[in-house]
């Protein structure tokens, strides 16, 4: 109850009043404490530190003293909670030896977001916010170990944007969300038994949004296990008497680095991401750079605007990436294979493995021994730093896809949890595999589109498909664009969907695009701290870092070097079956080269 009344007291002073979050530790600790706060600032924003036995708080408020200020306080004997209680006076011979902490609070932004018409329901359903200990371990400093504390709020999904663009530029009330979507990410279970607070309801349309809590503080205490030492009860904080100068802020608009962006990357399980408005926009000039049709095959009808960004988002979250391609369209020459994919498979890879992502390719066991060949030549010409292991899978049981995809074929402990196919032949509605010209490859082809349909059913493993005519596995999401606009549509269309459909000119620029954009995530802010959930402090790449991601990065001189490989083991291009340098019947001088100095181009104006 009294929890409650110091929420609806917060509440009604919310509108002009800042809120603070306290820890009260032996001065003997504070050091510790302020080392740990900066470690990890979005949970533990440092307000002011006071002078042992200071009971005021000049920086914050006028007049306070914090031995009364705060409507309820914790006790802490030992690291256990002995009770709480409404003043701390009987305490001031101790408090003359303790340090007080002032810490951000979310409460501070809620009043910005009722202004931007965002409904904020725990004030709606008159309690108090959802606060949980996550699975997320903070930076430890000595004897400060602890998980970290997040609060809840539902959000109406067309609200997010504004949100996050609101508490972004909070940093001292916590900043951003750390994770909009399915709470077992951060470890939590039910929703409705937060560890802090009262269990708020979802309203229809509402997404659960996650941000840093200083609640975290109360968890440090107990890991610390302090003779004697005080917090605020959740619910019941400091009120400042400052300007809050973060709503005028947050009403501005933001310059496009500093603007994010969220995105739905996954609906199983539920999850979004964040990037800024500038890197957005980057990806989306790479995404129209390879959409250029010089073939002019009409695959604009096949274009999906936000599929590059969608899937680069999700595998920046990826740990383990297992990549297919291989389109035997020579079925009269041996190796029946076609220049388009492979050097697009590799441009992935490298990228990735520079992002320190696992990376493994799966291909027709038939073709197994010739693509370990390229791929040794791609590490001895520098196109790639460290030969990606290679695989095949041939389907021989009902449950294969599922043992190749989970270990032990356990749904809850996937070995990869993004699957990318790159001109990769794919399955049509007849079950048959056809080229451009409608001749089933069938007997070329091993069933590695099981993979991507029991992926489908696994939750946490996404896909992706890029193609450049339809008939490859993925392009499944577009299939009835397919059938209404490719030639031999109706026949060629792979069934196979991916969750996200690139559509290129060639299907290796799709390969370059990604690994491009992948790169510009990788130096976006606003998305490493969302990648990292707000742990630890902000920093930008090492140099080291950075030139390994830069030189991983598709250029002229690695792309002709690696086409020049697949023409030595007798890869021909797809369109003309010509044994030399071109793809898709298109020379790689000019065509190829200049699109990628067009990528590289794009790119070097995020640096």
């Amino acid at each position: 109850t009294l929890v409650l009344y110091c929420l609806n007291i917060t509440t009604i002073l919310l509108e002009n009043q800042p809120q603070a979050n306290v820890v009260i530790l032996h001065k003997s600790l504070a050091d510790g404490f302020e080392a740990f706060c900066h470690a990890n600032p979005s949970p533990l924003p440092l307000l002011y530190r006071s002078q042992p036995g200071e009971w005021g708080c000049p920086p914050l408020a006028a007049d306070a003293d914090i031995r009364v200020d705060c409507p309820q306080y914790c006790v802490f004997k030992d690291g256990l909670l002995v009770s709480r209680v409404s003043s701390l006076m009987s305490y001031s011979g101790q408090l003359q030896d303790m340090v007080t902490f002032y810490l951000g609070c979310s409460f501070s932004f809620e009043r910005t977001m009722r202004e931007a018409g965002v409904p904020v329901r725990n004030v709606e359903q008159n309690c108090n916010v959802s606060m949980f200990r996550t699975s997320l371990q903070c930076r430890g400093v000595g004897q400060f170990q602890c998980p970290m504390v997040v609060t809840m709020r539902p959000i109406p999904e067309e609200k997010l944007d504004i949100v996050a663009q609101i508490t972004h530029l909070t940093p001292l009330a916590h900043g951003g969300p750390i994770h909009i979507g399915d709470p077992a990410v951060l470890g939590i279970q039910d929703v409705s038994r937060p560890e802090y607070g009262d269990p708020v309801a979802l309203g229809p349309g509402d997404v659960p949004a996650f941000w840093a809590c200083g609640v975290t503080g109360v968890e440090a205490v107990q890991s610390c296990k302090p003779s004697l030492a005080f917090t605020h009860s959740p619910g019941c904080m400091f009120l400042t008497d400052r300007e809050d100068s973060s709503v005028s802020a947050s009403t501005s608009t933001p310059e496009p680095d500093q603007c994010p962006l969220t995105f739905s990357i996954s609906q199983q399980p539920l999850h979004f991401s964040v990037a800024s408005k500038a890197v957005v926009q980057s990806i989306r000039d790479l995404e129209k750079i390879i959409g250029e049709d010089p073939g002019e095959r009409g695959i604009r009808a096949l274009f999906v605007q936000d599929e590059l960004l969608r899937s680069c988002l999700s595998l920046s979250h990826s740990s383990s990436v297992l990549i297919t391609t291989g389109f035997p369209t020579h079925y009269t020459h041996n190796p029946p294979e076609e220049t388009d994919g492979p050097p697009g498979a590799i441009a992935i890879a490298a990228t990735l493995q520079a992002l320190q992502k696992e990376v493994a390719i799966v291909t027709d066991h038939r073709a197994l021994e010739m693509n370990q060949r390229i791929m040794e030549d791609a590490v001895k010409k520098g196109v790639i730093k460290t030969a990606v292991p290679l695989l095949s899978y041939q389907g021989n049981s009902p449950d294969s896809a599922l043992y190749f995809l989970c270990h032990d074929g356990d749904h809850k402990k996937p070995r990869f949890d993004h699957l990318v196919a790159i001109e990769r032949s794919g399955r049509a509605s007849d079950g048959n595999y056809y080229n451009m010209r409608g001749v089933n490859i069938k007997h070329l082809v091993d069933p590695i589109d099981d993979l991507f349909t029991t992926a489908s059913t696994i939750p946490g493993i996404s896909t992706t498909g890029i193609g450049d005519g339809g008939n490859e596995l993925g392009m499944g999401k577009v299939k009835e664009a397919v059938r209404e606009h490719m030639p031999n549509g109706s026949l060629i269309a792979c069934d196979v969907a991916a969750d996200f459909a690139i559509t290129a000119g060639v299907s290796n620029w799709g390969g370059y695009g990604m690994a491009c954009a992948l790169y510009i995530l990788s130096l976006c802010p606003i998305h490493q701290r969302y990648l990292h959930k707000g742990l630890g402090q902000p920093h930008p790449p090492t140099q080291d870092q950075h030139q390994a991601w830069a030189a991983s990065l598709p250029s002229v001189a690695k792309e002709e070097e690696m086409l020049s490989i697949l023409v030595q083991h007798g890869v021909r291009s797809g369109k003309t079956g010509t044994l030399g340098m071109e793809v898709d019947g298109l020379t790689f001088h000019p065509t190829h080269s200049d699109l990628i100095i067009k990528l590289r181009d794009r790119i070097s104006q995020r640096k």
